[in-house]
C-alpha cells in the first residue's frame, strides 16, 4: 500500500508515487536516462579533477601554517641597562624580538607566567635566561640557543681579556728584568715600574649563561606533542557529535539538548583520557571538563544551527569553518606570532584556537587571564544554539503559513496510514514532511527513510 502526503487544497486524484501506470514509468526513466551525460568519461575525469582540487586545497589549508611560519615579534622580558639590551638585539635576528622592560627577575618572572611574554633575559654580571616550555616548546629552544651564543660571546671576550692580560704581564716582566736608569746593575729597580706587579690571570671569572625553566612540561608530555595534538580531537569531535545529533535526532529542540548533552558527556569523557590516563593535561579537573565539554558543544551546536537553516550542507559549512579554516590557524603546535600578518589573532577567535589556548592556559598557567577564551567558546555555543531556534521558528512560521498537510494512501512502506502530527512534532518534521511530497518523481528515498525512523 502506498503513501502519498497532500496538501488539503490539491486534488486527491493524482497518480500515487511510484504507481503511475506504464506510460508514467517509461517517462520517468527516459527523464532519468536524458540527465545522464553523453560521454561518461568526461564526467569521470570531471569528478576526478575536482576530487584532485579537493585534496590540495586540503593539503594547502594544513601545510600553508607550517610552511610560512617565522619567529618573529616574540614578546620577550628584559632585565638590565639599555646598553646591554642593545648589545643582545643586535646579535639576535632580525625582528625575532619585542623586548618589554622589567625591573627585576621577580616581575620577569611574574609577566612569564602570566603569558604576558614567552621567556626573559636577566643581564647583568650574572646572566639568566628564563624560559616556558609549557608556553611553547618551540620558544623556549629558540631562547636556548639565544643563550648558546651569549655564551660564545662572553667566552670569547674572556679570551680576549685573558690574552691582553698575558701581554700586559709580559711588558711588566720585560720592564722588570731591564735595570732603571741611575742604578748599577744588580741593584733593585726603583719606581713605578718596580712597584707594578703582573696580573694574575688565573683569577678571571668567565660567566656562566644559566637557563631555567619556570613553567615547564609535565614528565608524562615533556616535549609538549600530547598538548599541541590535544585541539585535534576536540575539533573532530565536535564535527562528528554535530553530524550524528543533527543526522539522527530530528526535531530541533530535541537538538539543542542533544548537543548540550553531547557537551557535557563527550567532555568529560576526553577529559578523562587526556588528564587521568594520559597526564597530558593539568591543573583543576572540573575546569577542564568544562573547557573540553564546550569546545565539542560549540562545534556541534554550530553545526546543528547551519543544518537547521541550509539542510544538510551546513555540515559541510560547519566542517570547513572549524577543520579547515579554524584549525590550521589556531597556533596549537607553534606560537601565533609566527603565522604570517594578523592569522595568528584570528585563529583565536575560532573553536580550535580559543580550546587549545584555555585548556594550556588552566593547565599550566592559572594566573593568567582567560576570559577572552570562554566567551569566544561560549559565542559560539551560543550562535549555533540561536541558529537551531531560528530554523525551528522559520519551519513553524512555514507550516502555518500554508494549508493542512494530511496523509493519504500513497506508499511508504507500512508506514501508519492517516498518522497526524500535533504541535512541536509536526512542526518539527515540517521539512521532512515537504520532502515527501517529492512532485512527479514520488518521494525521495531519503525523506521515505527519515520518516520511517
Amino acid at each position: 500500500m502506498a503513501t502519498r502526503i497532500l496538501r488539503s487544497s490539491e486534488s486527491t486524484n493524482l497518480p500515487a508515487a511510484g504507481r503511475g501506470d506504464d506510460g508514467t514509468s517509461d517517462r520517468l526513466s527516459a527523464e532519468a536516462d536524458s540527465r545522464l551525460p553523453e560521454h561518461s568519461i568526461g564526467r569521470a575525469i570531471g569528478i576526478a579533477v575536482f576530487a584532485a582540487a579537493i585534496v590540495s586545497l586540503i593539503l594547502l589549508a594544513f601545510s600553508w601554517p607550517t610552511v610560512t611560519s617565522d619567529p618573529k615579534d616574540l614578546p620577550i622580558a628584559a632585565v638590565g641597562d639599555q646598553e646591554q639590551i642593545d648589545e643582545v638585539t643586535e646579535n639576535a635576528p632580525d625582528g625575532m624580538l619585542d623586548l618589554k622592560d622589567a625591573d627585576s627577575r621577580a616581575e620577569a618572572e611574574t609577566m612569564i607566567r602570566d603569558r604576558d611574554v614567552y621567556g626573559a633575559l636577566v643581564l647583568g654580571d650574572e646572566p639568566e635566561i628564563l624560559v616556558s616550555s609549557a608556553a611553547s616548546p618551540a620558544v623556549a629552544q629558540q631562547l636556548r640557543a639565544m643563550a648558546s651564543t651569549m655564551q660564545q660571546q662572553i667566552d670569547k671576550q674572556a679570551i680576549s681579556g685573558l690574552q691582553d692580560g698575558l701581554e700586559q704581564m709580559q711588558d711588566a716582566l720585560k720592564a722588570a728584568s731591564q735595570p732603571a736608569a741611575g742604578t748599577q746593575p744588580g741593584q733593585p729597580g726603583e719606581g713605578p715600574q718596580a712597584d707594578r706587579q703582573p696580573a694574575d690571570a688565573s683569577a678571571i671569572e668567565v660567566p656562566q649563561v644559566e637557563v631555567t625553566d619556570v613553567v615547564p612540561l609535565s614528565d608524562d608530555d615533556s616535549t609538549g606533542a600530547g598538548l599541541a595534538i590535544a585541539g585535534l580531537p576536540l575539533t573532530i569531535g565536535g564535527i562528528i557529535g554535530g553530524v550524528l545529533t543533527c543526522m539522527l535526532v530530528h526535531s530541533r529542540r530535541m537538538r539543542a539538548v542533544a548537543v548540550v548533552v553531547y557537551g557535557a558527556v563527550g567532555g568529560l569523557a576526553l577529559t578523562l583520557i587526556l588528564q587521568s590516563w594520559f597526564g597530558i593535561l593539568q591543573g583543576n579537573f572540573g575546569l577542564n571538563v568544562l573547557a573540553a565539554g564546550l569546545a565539542v558543544a560549540s562545534t556541534a551546536a554550530l553545526i546543528n544551527g547551519f543544518v537547521s537553516l541550509i539542510g544538510t550542507t551546513g555540515i559541510a559549512v560547519g566542517a570547513i569553518l572549524t577543520m579547515f579554516i579554524g584549525n590550521p590557524i589556531s597556533s596549537l603546535q607553534q606560537p601565533k606570532e609566527f603565522l604570517v600578518g594578523a592569522w595568528g589573532d584570528i585563529g583565536q577567535f575560532f573553536v580550535p584556537g580559543a580550546a587549545g589556548t584555555l585548556l594550556r592556559d588552566l593547565s599550566y598557567f592559572p594566573d593568567s587571564p582567560t576570559a577572552a577564551q570562554w566567551w569566544v567558546l561560549l559565542g559560539w555555543f551560543a550562535l549555533g544554539i540561536v541558529l537551531i531556534i531560528v530554523g525551528h521558528l522559520r519551519a513553524h512560521a512555514k507550516k502555518l503559513s500554508g494549508p493542512g498537510t494530511v496523509l493519504v494512501d500513497s506508499g511508504i512502506g507500512d508506514y501508519p496510514r492517516d498518522r497526524r502530527w500535533h504541535g512541536d512534532e509536526r512542526t518539527d518534521r515540517c521539512d521532512d514532511l515537504q520532502d515527501l511530497r517529492g512532485g512527479d518523481d514520488g518521494p525521495s528515498a531519503a525523506a521515505v527513510s527519515d520518516l520511517r525512523r
